[in-house]
């Protein structure tokens, strides 16, 4: 079944918040790992009203927590987030990456935002150091868990950061996570999954898995502690449709528009299996 949007339907009751069990719990047992094949909401574009079901989103940092369901915090913590780049080139430039003229490496896909230089312990521990607040504004806003974006900025830097690199960093931010009794999300990045005994990532959040051809490696990985976010611009309905056939009884599934709009702006898509 699907839920559509603005369409309100039946589903079943949430089950009573006991306490959880061992396979709800993190690894580092503190923090509680989210509802697995749950009805969920991507929200990073705002925040707006919980659609009728939905039991587990995603918003930003700079939002607040979705009321009665389990949220997600979203922060960028290996590229800069859009309408910050004279805030880090004045204050951190020798965080950003740059390149052999020494301008700032961009993403290519999002030219706004610049790479973060993961390269040596030191630079690590000032991204870290920078991360952790925004992962303690996340805990004080009442989160349950973080995501932390682009893992996989080694993969658009042009080979001038590393895997290992950004692993590093990724277990420093788990370990930031687990302290304010947050869970963690691996976010994309099918390249970091033989790592993940170094990371200590406790679930996965993964765009676009069905259209790549890449959901069983992650939920091999995870077991049904995966969210995965398609998009109706690459792969559609006819996609999202094939992902809840193939995972909807196991793992969460949302169908949203590229650009994340809240419900009522011209162009918003939300489904879920």
């Amino acid at each position: 079944m699907l839920i559509a949007a603005l369409t309100a339907v039946a589903v079943p009751a949430a089950p009573a918040q006991g306490a959880p069990s061992p396979e709800e719990r993190t690894a580092a047992g503190a923090a509680v790992l989210p509802p697995v094949d749950a009805p969920v909401d991507y929200q990073l574009g705002g925040g707006y009203t919980v659609p009728p079901g939905v039991r587990l989103v995603t918003r930003d940092v700079t939002d607040r927590p979705a009321p009665g369901v389990y949220s997600i915090c979203y922060v960028n913590a290996f590229q800069t987030q859009p309408g910050y780049r004279t805030w880090w080139l004045t204050r951190h430039p020798d965080l950003v990456l740059r390149g052999s003229s020494g301008r700032p490496v961009v993403d290519p896909g999002w030219p706004d935002e610049m790479l973060l230089d993961t390269r040596t312990a030191a630079k690590r521990a000032g991204i870290a150091a920078i991360v952790s607040r925004w992962v303690s504004r996340c805990a004080d806003k009442g989160f349950r868990a973080v995501e932390p974006d682009n893992l996989d900025s080694w993969t658009r830097s042009g080979g001038r950061l590393t895997r290992a690199q950004n692993a590093a960093l990724a277990a420093e931010i788990v370990r930031l996570g687990h302290s304010r009794g947050l869970a963690v999300a691996q976010k994309n990045d099918v390249g970091m999954l033989a790592l993940r005994a170094s990371t200590g990532f406790d679930f996965a959040v993964v765009e676009e898995c069905q259209a790549f051809g890449e959901c069983g490696r992650f939920t091999g990985v995870y077991g049904r502690h995966v969210v995965e976010i398609e998009y109706t611009d690459n792969g559609g309905w006819a996609g999202f449709r094939r992902a809840c056939s193939a995972r909807g009884r196991t793992i969460s599934i949302v169908l949203r528009d590229r650009d994340l709009l809240p419900r009522g702006r011209t162009g918003y898509r939300f489904a879920t299996c």
